[in-house]
């Protein structure tokens, strides 16, 4: 969780873009970030993969008027709606985008070539129907800041209890990393959010950050199997609440507008 997940940019700049806010450009810069391409196949009307400029007018056309993500994990179909076979899909790749107001939903597939430090990505979305319902889990952006809050204080508590998420290189390069993205002013959201879902995003984005290097440490200071296991009952339900905040955030325009709010 220590980046945005490519739904998310897909979903905050589409949004942007289908509310006339960004320009096709801009938005396509932004979703695809520092991969090399992506396309999106299986688009009706499409005989082959096209293009994402393309592919957002196309999903405009047929009546798409904003999009939400879905961060599925196993057990947790979190933004999804259906059918079986489109939930299958976006949770092996944990992740997946939503159309509302067309029944399409999009999966990122990604393939990476080349040696480390040049690996050329591509990433292809495969446009699938999915079940026009409401979807699953996914709280409001006032009850994902309420429980991010008090999930990040209990295992903060527990885990400096442990000692597992404090020190050591992999913890201080994670730091630096984030704090070298928060002082370059990247955007959290694209044009058009809320301030509200800019605060939660930047909340779930810290506790990513907290959560992956308590992972990354290894076991830190938790040297005994019950402290081991302490460990990772605190950051399975804070990990969960993580998740369903970011939900919230990047779906908080098409949420408001359903409520109409202004």
């Amino acid at each position: 969780m220590l980046s945005e997940p490519r739904s998310g940019l897909l979903t905050s700049w589409g949004n942007a873009l289908l509310a006339g806010l960004v320009s096709p450009d801009d938005a396509v810069l932004a979703i695809v970030g520092e991969d090399a391409v992506h396309r999106v196949d299986g688009l009706p009307g499409e005989s082959g993969p096209v293009g994402l400029t393309l592919a957002l007018g196309r999903l405009r056309s047929l009546g798409a008027t904003g999009l939400r993500v879905a961060l599925p994990a196993p057990g947790h179909p979190l933004g999804l709606s259906g059918p079986p076979e489109f939930n299958a899909r976006a949770l092996d790749a944990e992740e997946a985008v939503i159309c509302h107001g067309a029944a399409l939903g999009l999966v990122p597939e990604v393939y990476e070539a080349g040696p480390d430090g040049d690996v050329h990505v591509e990433v292809v979305w495969h446009c699938l129907a999915v079940r026009e319902a409401p979807p699953a889990d996914v709280p409001s952006l006032g009850e994902a800041e309420r429980e991010l809050a008090e999930a990040l204080r209990e295992a903060t508590e527990v885990l400096s209890r442990l000692d597992v998420a404090a020190s050591g290189p992999v913890a201080e390069a994670a730091v630096d990393a984030y704090r070298g993205r928060a002082e370059r002013g990247r955007e959290v959201l694209a044009p058009g959010y809320p301030a509200r879902a800019v605060r939660v995003l930047e909340l779930a984005q810290r506790v990513g950050l907290l959560i992956s290097v308590a992972y990354e440490n290894g076991h830190g200071g938790a040297v005994s199997a019950s402290e081991m296991v302490a460990r990772a009952e605190a950051l399975r339900p804070v990990e969960r609440t993580a998740r369903r905040a970011q939900v919230a955030a990047y779906n908080a325009v098409v949420e408001e507008r359903e409520r109409g709010v202004s």
